[in-house]
């Protein structure tokens, strides 16, 4: 399955319908160096695809899909793309769900366009993050000329550096309306776990799960986080307005 985005990039995905009737769709955003066809991502979306409908499209630069990635900023046409999808497939309600750079794209892409929930999983607060040792090789990587002719091996084409330091999550998250969730790994070995606290905290109400024992995004995603996630989305679909703050860390 093909969909063209706003800007005229060619995206690879698939969609499922729900074995058991739901009027939500969650549309899945992947993380930096994966795709929608790659295990844990299959592995989240078929547990998920029991009770809700399921829009999942790689972003541009990764995967089949054409373009080249921005590495965040361009890709929330991508997500708009897939809650536009979504909902010409006729679910009323619309949800989003992202894991690391897509967790990011959630965040900028819902201070911006209307959907009716969102779940971030190991989002960074800020970009230019060199705290970590995983993510200097990825500034490695991304930035020296060299390396950047590595990164087709990693299944990924990159744009060219930014000129512009683009928004950061952490501006604009409290623009954010609907009911928004933050999960974050206690060992998150890319983003520590004051990213997810530091969003909390600028969102103003939002509800805050730290996770002891998860490290980073999808391939740390657990099958009882994805059953928790999908219980809140549930709990939450109710009543669009239902945007509590609260801290919760699961043993």
């Amino acid at each position: 399955m093909g969909r063209i985005t706003a800007d005229g990039v060619r995206l690879d995905g698939f969609t499922s319908t729900p074995r058991t009737p739901s009027d939500l769709a969650i549309v899945i955003a992947h993380g930096f160096s994966n795709h929608v066809r790659k295990p844990a991502f299959q592995r989240i979306a078929a547990q998920l695809a029991g009770h809700f409908g399921i829009v999942a499209l790689s972003f541009r630069g990764h995967g089949r899909s054409g373009g080249r990635t921005s590495i965040g900023p361009a890709e929330v046409a991508d997500l708009a793309a897939g809650v536009d999808l979504a909902r010409e497939l006729g679910y009323p309600k619309v949800a989003t769900l992202g894991f690391s750079m897509g967790a990011a794209v959630s965040l900028l892409h819902a201070a911006r366009y209307p959907v009716d929930a969102v779940v971030s999983v190991s989002s960074p607060s800020r970009w230019y993050v060199r705290q970590t040792a995983a993510m200097r090789r990825l500034h490695w990587l991304v930035e020296a000329p060299h390396a950047r002719l590595l990164a087709p091996l990693l299944g990924v084409r990159m744009e060219q550096p930014w000129a512009l330091l683009p928004t950061s999550p952490i501006e604009v998250v409290h623009r954010i309306e609907p009911p928004l969730l933050i999960v974050h790994g206690e060992r998150d070995h890319y983003f520590p776990v004051e990213h997810g606290m530091a969003l909390h905290r600028a969102a103003g109400r939002a509800e805050l799960w730290l996770e002891p024992g998860m490290a980073h995004a999808e391939t740390s995603v657990t099958p009882d986080l994805v059953d928790r996630i999908g219980t809140w989305l549930n709990r939450t679909r109710g009543d669009a307005s239902n945007k509590e703050t609260s801290t919760r860390v699961v043993a």
